[in-house]
């Protein structure tokens, strides 16, 4: 097989590494606004950062479709996600069980994926938001369930209005997405559950 057609390797220890993994997932969404290591010694393939390719590599499987944006879908991640994982890849982002997208790109909104129902909120999708860093940008302040009072955020590289979808969304709850801010091997998670704004 041609080097630029060689896909790089997943999980070495998938049992060890994916329950690690899971359990980072969960304290990032049971705790919103804090910061958790989704580290597994994977060099993930071009265009995702470590926490969102050992995310995916730890929940998706055939039966959770895939969101990437075209050019991750159609190179090497969407290659690297169907030999991992065998998971279906959608165009629509309303048919994602999960999302990847790019913090400061203008599209997809999050409110363009699957919102749940009011039968079944929780099969909405849960969104990976791909940043610059997870500090050092502008302030916004958490409240909500797993949170004592309030905590602040500050995460870099949002779209302009993100904050007010981040917002939107947590108003909307028990519908809404789930929402992973990753950067590098860390992730911070913000669910649907949680009140987003701007920090004053």
């Amino acid at each position: 097989m041609p080097a630029e057609t060689m896909i790089a390797p997943g999980f070495s220890d998938p049992v060890f590494q994916s329950q690690a993994a899971f359990r980072a997932l969960l304290a990032a969404l049971s705790e919103p606004g804090t910061l958790q290591q989704v580290a597994s010694e994977i060099t993930p393939p071009e265009g995702l950062a470590t926490a969102t390719a050992t995310a995916l590599l730890t929940l998706a499987d055939y039966e959770t479709p895939v969101w990437l944006p075209e050019a991750l879908r159609n190179g090497p991640a969407g290659a690297w996600l169907r030999f991992h994982c065998g998971a279906a890849l959608v165009g629509n982002p309303v048919e994602a069980a999960f999302a990847v997208i790019d913090g400061a790109a203008d599209e997809p909104k999050l409110s363009a994926f699957n919102l749940g129902t009011d039968q079944f909120p929780d099969r909405s999708t849960t969104v990976i938001v791909q940043v610059a860093g997870l500090e050092g940008g502008a302030a916004i302040a958490l409240a909500g369930p797993g949170i004592p009072g309030t905590r602040t955020v500050t995460p870099r590289s949002f779209r302009p209005g993100f904050t007010e979808e981040l917002r939107e969304n947590g108003a909307i709850y028990p519908l809404g997405v789930d929402v992973l801010l990753a950067c590098g091997d860390g992730m911070i998670g913000l669910p649907r559950s949680t009140q987003v704004e701007e920090a004053r």
